[in-house]
């Protein structure tokens, strides 16, 4: 009857535990760029296109988010004394919510900015604007007087987390009344994370950090985690290396 011999464990040679050893690494980088482009991909800009014109003496509320709850007023107001006197402001619906502006000087109202395409609107921006413009005939004030495709710089929030997201619009002013009409807005689903104003998706930032691909020798473990080509790339070096060893 045969025996079977019992099997005398392989000794493997310190070059191949190294080899191992690095490619476990890879692999386990390669696990978290998985994670990091599945958290990229939560990242998402909501966008509404819309075409609504506000009227004098209307109300508009901006519900960014589409929740039912109301995040800022849009108020298109005029009213006669001796002349007609109109407003445009933006003003939050909720406690904590912000329009991107701050006070032009002393004394005079807090204005909202009109943005241009492309501005970062998140927490480096100051966030105490309301007024949008002021007419009473030929006296006129405000960055808001005869705009076209600006941008409202918006901060409010969705469950107690901040969200930022802008509101564009046209404005035109004749006779003392103003007409406002909304085009379009937009918010970062991702709490915190800053938008450009007239972004409709994607997202505004760099690659994560754990998507960007190293260089020297963390390059050559990031071939490893790619798999059958990466063994043939990295093969490929250690023959390669191995040759001028011997030389």
């Amino acid at each position: 009857m045969n025996r079977s011999r019992p099997r005398t464990p392989a000794t493997l040679s310190e070059s191949i535990h190294r080899q191992l050893n690095m490619y476990a690494f890879a692999a386990g980088a390669a696990g978290v760029s998985v994670l990091a482009l599945t958290q990229s991909a939560e990242a998402k800009i909501i966008y509404t296109q819309t075409h609504v014109v506000i009227g004098t003496n209307h109300i508009y509320e901006l519900d960014l988010n589409h929740d039912g709850i109301a995040d800022f007023k849009i108020d298109n107001y005029s009213f006669f004394t001796d002349t007609i006197v109109a407003t445009l402001s933006a003003v939050p619906a909720q406690a904590n919510n912000a329009v991107v502006g701050r006070q032009l000087q002393i004394g005079s109202p807090y204005c909202a900015y009109d943005l241009t395409r492309g501005v970062a609107i998140g927490p480096k921006q100051p966030f105490a604007g309301g007024w949008m413009a002021w007419s009473d005939g030929a006296n006129r004030a405000g960055q808001w007087v005869n705009v076209r495709s600006r941008y409202l710089g918006l901060k409010f929030r969705v469950k107690g987390k901040i969200h930022y997201g802008w509101a564009r619009l046209n404005v035109t002013v004749g006779h003392s009344r103003f007409a406002a009409t909304l085009t379009g807005y937009a918010y970062e689903t991702i709490p915190n994370r800053p938008i450009r104003a007239g972004a409709t998706k994607g997202t505004d930032e760099g690659p994560d950090a754990a998507l960007t691909m190293p260089t020297s020798e963390p390059a050559t473990l990031g071939a490893l985690a790619l798999g059958a080509p990466g063994l043939s790339t990295w093969r490929r070096e250690e023959s390669v290396a191995a040759t001028l060893e011997g030389n």
